[in-house]
């Protein structure tokens, strides 16, 4: 029997890569090349993707033989999994991948926004002296206010807590927390958090959710932070209320659109961006590349072979 093809259109971790070549046909190709992904799909029984690749309905009408396809990570942004689902594809990914990288990244834009350690630092490299104009906030004795209470939701609250900070939450998916989390309604967590964090995934009654009405409920002194999805806060009004001076700041790792070019968001003063990087720590990135390369593997195995009965 000849070996599975997979379609490898993302960089994976070599021992990721050596454990498929060691059962199956591994064809590497650039994903946003659309014409050669095209033609290594032609024939594969595979395809494994991060997010640089668009796994839509054109690119899997160019794979007839593809049983599975596997996001080495944890959105399934790029991939059209209705279609998928409807041709008898199965659609994997590594939920449990880069929880602690996006948590620890969370923390750290809090830290950064409250204490303005981008723009200080800034201030510093061109000279300046100007401490008083970034006197910040401690955390301790202050609200965190989580929206979504899932993986990395559960990860941030722990570690804030250990900075003594209240830690409030809304998701109405939830309905168990620990003694020292408090669920409550959206607006009454948007009214009255230091920090709003945000980590949920990116689905038609999340997107927008986070607009102009919910922006003008945040304190005059709070910072929002967003490293799930971008869309699920609605960028204009942001940029708006950011003018307003209601929140105070935001941290944002991800953005509508990525890249997001030429944004006014990031011409604000009172704005911390970074590129989308969640998971860029090679921890994430091996867990992300074994995880999901596990599940294909297991997909691609063959069916054993019926036992026969002596007559």
């Amino acid at each position: 029997m000849p070996s599975p093809i997979v379609v490898l259109s993302d960089v994976l971790p070599g021992d990721a890569v050596a454990a498929l070549k060691a059962t199956c046909e591994v064809r590497h190709v650039d994903g946003r090349d659309r014409p050669a992904l095209f033609a290594a799909l032609s024939d594969a029984d595979a395809l494994i993707v991060r997010s640089g690749t668009r796994v839509d309905a054109e690119a899997l009408d160019r794979a007839p033989r593809l049983r599975i396809v596997g996001r080495a990570g944890v959105g399934l942004d790029n991939v059209d999994t209705v279609t998928a689902a409807e041709r008898g594809i199965a659609v994997v990914n590594a939920p449990d991948s880069n929880t602690v990288s996006v948590a620890e990244l969370t923390v750290g834009l809090i830290l950064a926004s409250v204490r303005h350690i981008t723009a200080a630092a800034r201030s510093l490299e061109a000279g300046e002296w100007r401490r008083a104009d970034f006197t910040g906030l401690e955390l301790a004795g202050r609200t965190a206010g989580i929206v979504g209470y899932g993986r990395v939701g559960r990860q941030v609250a722990r570690r804030l807590a250990a900075f003594d900070m209240r830690i409030l939450v809304h998701d109405p998916y939830t309905d168990t927390v620990g003694d020292d989390v408090r669920l409550t309604g959206l607006d009454e967590l948007l009214a009255t958090s230091d920090v709003v964090t945000l980590h949920l995934p990116k689905t038609p009654g999340t997107t927008g959710l986070i607009g102009a009405r919910e922006l003008s409920l945040m304190r005059s002194t709070a910072y929002l932070v967003n490293t799930a999805r971008g869309g699920i806060v609605d960028e204009a009004a942001l940029v708006e209320a950011l003018r307003e001076g209601r929140p105070a700041g935001a941290a944002l790792d991800v953005f509508a659109t990525e890249p997001p070019g030429v944004s006014p968001l990031l011409a604000l003063p009172n704005v911390l961006g970074i590129p989308h990087l969640g998971a860029s720590t090679p921890d994430a990135q091996l867990r992300a590349g074994q995880d999901v390369v596990r599940k294909v593997l297991e997909e691609l195995a063959p069916l054993p072979t019926p036992a026969t009965t002596a007559a």
